[in-house]
């Protein structure tokens, strides 16, 4: 009697370097993409304080430049910029949710004209403004990043939301999901990664904005450029100008992590 021999079952496939390499990537960055960043921060910052150590100060310079006051102005900076966002979040996000449901289609194009008013308007101008109208000091000038910073996060939380694909909303109200339950764990989720693109464009405009509270007595990292600028000293002025764009760059790096963070799994 002939033996009839079973079929071999197939083995499995070898991954390819390519296939990993894009396993790994969905998972998330490298330890190393992470680490870059940090790095080279911290390089300019090391370079910057070799280059003083270096230069000959004036006493002005001495009092600008000393880590006392260098972290004192940095901290004035990351509130203006926190406290701003903070509202900005408050205001944007909600309005945002309302005005991409269907019963707010009506106001949606007046909306966005109103808030595109106080984008329009040059940031210096609308600091100015508020100085006039209400005082100087801190709160006029988060109001103004608040007015000027809201736009971003208002059209990326609409575009987000826009973008979930209706058939997917359909298929969880099809399940039994409330409206707010669909909203919570569907159409924002989904929309996270273009919603903090516009927190973060938000971020980097603040930091970068909020130098002009000097001009107002809010204080901030625009008191060693300002001073710099008065002055006509140059080493002043170069280091503010130095820690503001580090700053941002961590900011937005941190913003990016956030990001990461919050993205749905496999997206």
């Amino acid at each position: 009697m002939t033996t009839v021999a079973e079929p071999e079952h197939p083995s499995a496939p070898t991954p390819s370097p390519d296939d990993a390499g894009r396993d790994q990537g969905s998972a998330g960055r490298s330890i190393g993409s992470y680490l870059f960043m940090p790095l080279l921060l911290g390089a300019v910052l090391l370079a910057l304080f070799w280059w003083l150590r270096g230069e000959d100060l004036s006493s002005t310079a001495r009092q600008r430049v000393h880590l006392n006051f260098i972290l004192a102005s940095t901290m004035d900076h990351l509130v203006l910029t926190v406290v701003s966002t903070v509202l900005v979040l408050l205001i944007a996000i909600p309005l945002g949710v309302i005005l991409t449901r269907s019963f707010a289609r009506r106001i949606t194009p007046a909306t966005i004209a109103v808030f595109n008013v106080g984008q329009g308007i040059p940031s210096i101008g609308l600091l100015a403004l508020f100085a006039l109208a209400w005082a100087i000091g801190f709160w006029p000038v988060v109001v103004g990043l608040v007015v000027y910073t809201v736009l971003p996060v208002l059209r990326n939380t609409m575009v987000g939301l826009q973008q979930v694909d209706t058939s997917v909303i359909e298929s969880a109200r099809g399940m039994g999901m409330t409206k707010f339950g669909v909203l919570a764990r569907i159409e924002l989720p989904l929309a996270v990664p273009v919603m903090m693109a516009g927190v973060r464009t938000a971020l980097v405009i603040n930091v970068g904005t909020a130098t002009l509270g000097t001009f107002f007595a809010a204080g901030g990292l625009g008191d060693i450029i300002n001073t710099g600028i008065t002055r006509s000293d140059e080493l002043i002025t170069v280091t503010g100008s130095v820690l503001v764009a580090v700053l941002a760059l961590l900011i937005d790096y941190l913003g990016g992590i956030a990001e990461d963070l919050l993205r749905p799994r496999g997206m």
